[in-house]
């Protein structure tokens, strides 16, 4: 249960890279898909912040369509963010560059490089269309999430060799908790 008495929503599982599907584009959300997209929602929401985290694509959950979450929790206050076929329209000259993690690589971070700020067209969860100026955090939170939907991990911005560093230990990591 809510504090407000509610029923939580079941939690899905989070994929571990290399999953398959984290390499996958996702497909855009069509008329078809919204009774699902709506039912998915607040599943994704609950998953977030149980892991904890800030941020979920559809595709971390093995849903390849074109939906991310996000909640940076300003002040501790929940803001929940829900972008359906969300599109990067402009992207700002600077670039900031910030360490990055994962839900779907679980204790691993790199920093990475990103434009500082970015314009984004998204639908809302009633079907409306919405533009976001992001800045900071929001702007990386909201890139990282946009490249989970293209099939593109934080680890793919990195030189091979990090990217292979990253991606062995998380295997050791995971073979030492499967084996715990």
């Amino acid at each position: 249960m809510t504090p407000d008495g509610s029923i939580e929503p079941a939690l899905l599982e989070i994929l571990i890279a290399p999953h398959k599907s984290l390499k996958t584009k996702a497909r855009p959300v069509g008329p078809e898909d919204w009774d699902q997209v709506r039912a998915l929602v607040p599943r994704m929401f609950a998953t977030m912040y149980k892991a904890p985290g800030i941020g979920l694509a559809a595709t971390q959950v093995n849903v390849l369509l074109r939906v991310a979450v996000v909640d940076l929790m300003p002040d501790n206050q929940c803001a929940p963010l829900t972008l359906i076929n969300p599109e990067i329209l402009a992207v700002s000259e600077t670039w900031t560059t910030r360490e990055e993690g994962c839900l779907s690589l679980p204790n691993q971070y790199a920093d990475v490089s990103r434009p500082s700020e970015v314009r984004v067209g998204f639908l809302d969860l009633d079907g409306k269309r919405q533009e976001l100026q992001a800045e900071g955090l929001l702007a990386a939170c909201i890139q990282h999430e946009i490249d989970h939907l293209d099939g593109i991990l934080f680890v793919d911005h990195l030189s091979i060799l990090k990217r292979n560093m990253i991606m062995r230990k998380l295997a050791k990591e995971m073979k030492q908790k499967a084996a715990g």
